[in-house]
């Protein structure tokens, strides 16, 4: 099934990246997350500019492409990130990936004390 799934979200963006009646994605300079502490019940919400990272409690978060729809296409961001946990002075991997705004549950952060999701993707000037 994870497999199955896996093959589900390649097919999505090559034919959100490949198909030739959409218009090119708007690529964006910074993504705005937002980070559930469940063991607090705090949301955090931090704007993480491309090619950097973030430390959010235990995670790093490194934003590595932030994009968007055309304004006249559906509503849609999507970015490709890395998210390390690094709780007891180790690194572990625990997401690399695209996270979809508007399909939250179908791109995951499975972990059992943060929650993180994709809010937007917004432009530097924007205001």
């Amino acid at each position: 099934m994870t497999m199955n799934l896996g093959l589900h979200k390649f097919l999505f963006l090559i034919i959100l990246f490949s198909s030739s009646g959409f218009a090119e994605p708007i690529k964006k300079q910074s993504a705005t997350l937002k980070l559930l502490d469940k063991t607090s019940n705090k949301v955090l919400e931090k704007n993480v500019k491309v090619n950097s990272s973030i430390s959010l409690g235990s995670l790093d978060i490194k934003i590595y492409s932030c994009y968007s729809s055309p304004p006249d296409e559906v509503p849609e961001n999507y970015i490709l990130l890395e998210v390390i946990d690094k709780l007891n002075d180790e690194k572990e991997y625990i997401y690399r990936g695209w996270m979809i705004s508007s399909s939250p549950d179908i791109t995951p952060l499975e972990h059992p004390i943060y929650d993180l999701w994709l809010v937007g993707c917004i432009s530097d000037n924007a205001s």
